[in-house]
C-alpha cells in the first residue's frame, strides 16, 4: 500500500472542493490534493446545463459545466493534484485517507489538514413510505437530469414530479422541452422549497400546475408506472381521505430533499448538526475533529453555487494556515455557541471565537416556514447588534446576516449568540 503526503487533502472535486483547494493553493499550502470519484471534477454542475450560475462570483450568468470549468481552470493554474476515479473508503483521527481506485488499488495518503467537500445525496422513494408496488418510471429528479443532460435518454413521455425543489422544478421544464408532458408537481408543504425563479421561470411559464399541500399516495402499476394517485394534506401532512385524484402517467420523478453525504464525516467521529444533517463549524468551517473542516453541500443544502464557493474559500484557507501551524491550528479556542430561534431552523457556522475570526463573518441559514415583514436579529446575550427588515422569508431561499468582529469583541463577557425572526 502506498503512502503519500500533502499539506491539504481535499474530499470531492465539485463545485465546494476546486474552490477549496484553490483556496488552499493561494493561501499558501504546498501540495494540494483533491480526490473525486468520478471520471471528471465539477461534480452536479457537469449534468446542470441551464443556466443561473455565477452571478455573484462571476458577475454574468453561466451554465452548470461553464460554472464547473473555471474552476477547473483555476485550479490546474494553482497547481492543484487531481485523482479520478477514485473512493476514500476511511479517514483517521490522524488525518490519513485510505482511498482505492482501479489504477492504484489501496492507497494511503497522509494530510496536514483535510477538507471535507462530498456533496449531498437525493432521499429516495424508500424513505416516503408510498404504497405500491416498485415499478420501472420511478426516479429521483437528478437521476432523470442525469439521463436527459448526459446520455440522452428520455425517462418517459406523461410525468408526474413529487416535490417542488429546485432540481424538480427545473426537470419539470426539462422534459416539456425534450417533449414530454408534465401533468403537475405535487408538493406536501403549503409553500414551495424551489426559489421564486424558478417557479415562474420552469412551471408558470409552461403552464405547469403546483399542487400545494398534495401529496403521492399510491403508485399503480407492476412492471411500469401506469398512474398515480394524489391527496390533499392536512396540517399535519396527512392525506385527506375523499381528496384522492388519479393521474395516468409512466413516469414518477421525486424531489424530495437531499442530504448531505457525511458517511466518512461521521466515521471519521464528526460532530452532526441534528437540523443540517452536516457537520457543526466555527467561524473557520472546522469541524469537531482538528484540523477537518468542511464546505458546500455536505456541510448543508445550498440554494445557489455562488455561496458554496465562498464558503469553501474560507475553508480552503483555514486548511492551509492548519497544516502551516497557523492561528486557526494553535491558539486556544472561546467558543460563543450561535442558537437559532423564532423561525429560524439553524445557522452556519454554529459556533464563533471573536478573537479568532476575520473582519467579519456571514451567518447563513434558513428559516422553517414563510415570513411576511419580519426583522431579522442577531444577539449576544440580550443585546442587539443586528437588524435588518424583509418584506418576506421562505425556506426555499437561503438568508444570511455579517457580524463584525468588533462588536463581538467590544462584549468580552458574552455567553452566547442569537438569531431570530421578530416583527417588524
Amino acid at each position: 500500500m502506498s503512502t503519500t503526503d500533502y499539506d491539504v487533502v481535499v474530499i470531492g472535486a465539485g463545485p465546494a472542493g476546486l474552490a477549496a483547494a484553490i483556496s488552499a493553493r493561494k493561501a499558501g499550502a504546498g501540495r494540494v490534493l483533491a480526490i473525486e470519484r468520478d471520471s471528471k471534477p465539477g461534480g452536479i454542475l457537469n449534468q446542470c446545463i441551464h443556466n443561473g450560475f455565477g452571478l455573484i462570483t462571476f458577475k454574468e450568468e453561466l451554465t452548470g459545466p461553464e460554472y464547473a470549468a473555471r474552476f477547473e481552470d483555476q485550479a490546474a493554474e494553482a497547481g492543484v493534484e487531481l485523482l479520478l476515479n477514485t473512493m476514500v473508503l476511511d479517514i483517521s483521527g490522524q488525518r490519513v485517507v485510505t482511498c482505492v481506485s482501479e489504477s492504484e488499488g489501496l492507497r494511503q495518503i497522509s494530510a496536514g489538514a483535510i477538507v471535507l467537500a462530498m456533496g449531498c445525496r437525493e432521499r429516495p422513494r424508500g424513505a416516503l413510505n408510498i404504497p405500491g408496488f416498485r415499478p420501472a418510471g420511478i426516479y429521483t429528479a437528478g437521476t432523470a437530469q442525469r439521463l436527459v443532460n448526459i446520455e440522452g435518454l428520455l425517462p418517459g413521455r406523461e410525468v408526474v414530479i413529487l416535490g417542488s425543489g429546485d432540481i424538480g422544478l427545473i426537470m419539470a421544464r426539462r422534459m416539456t422541452l425534450e417533449g414530454a408532458h408534465v401533468a403537475c408537481v405535487a408538493e406536501l408543504m403549503p409553500y414551495s422549497g424551489g426559489l421564486k425563479r424558478n417557479i415562474v421561470q420552469c412551471l408558470d411559464d409552461f403552464g405547469i400546475p403546483l399542487l400545494l399541500s398534495h401529496t403521492v399516495t399510491r403508485v399503480e402499476g407492476q412492471k411500469r408506472v401506469e398512474a398515480v394517485w394524489i391527496s390533499e394534506v392536512d396540517e399535519h401532512r396527512r392525506p385527506i381521505p375523499g381528496t384522492e385524484k388519479r393521474y395516468p402517467c409512466d413516469t414518477l420523478l421525486l424531489s424530495v430533499g437531499l442530504i448531505p453525504e457525511n458517511e466518512l464525516s461521521r466515521s471519521a467521529g464528526v460532530e452532526l448538526s441534528p437540523v443540517t444533517h452536516g457537520p457543526s463549524v466555527n467561524e473557520h468551517f472546522e469541524t469537531s475533529v482538528p484540523g477537518v473542516f468542511a464546505c458546500g453541500n455536505v456541510l448543508h443544502v445550498h440554494d445557489l453555487v455562488d455561496y458554496v464557493s465562498q464558503e469553501a474559500t474560507s475553508a480552503g484557507k483555514a486548511a492551509a494556515e492548519w497544516a502551516a501551524g497557523g492561528s486557526a491550528a494553535d491558539a486556544a479556542r472561546h467558543n460563543l455557541p450561535v442558537f437559532a430561534e423564532g423561525g429560524v431552523r439553524y445557522t452556519v457556522p454554529q459556533t464563533l471565537d471573536p478573537s479568532l475570526m476575520d473582519s467579519e463573518t456571514t451567518l447563513r441559514f434558513r428559516v422553517s416556514d414563510v415570513f411576511e415583514d419580519r426583522r431579522i436579529s442577531v444577539y449576544v446575550d440580550d443585546e442587539r447588534i443586528v437588524s435588518k427588515r424583509r418584506p418576506i422569508l421562505v425556506p426555499g431561499q437561503m438568508e444570511q446576516v455579517t457580524l463584525k468582529r468588533e462588536d463581538l469583541l467590544a462584549r468580552p463577557n458574552a455567553s452566547k449568540i442569537t438569531v431570530k425572526l421578530e416583527e417588524a
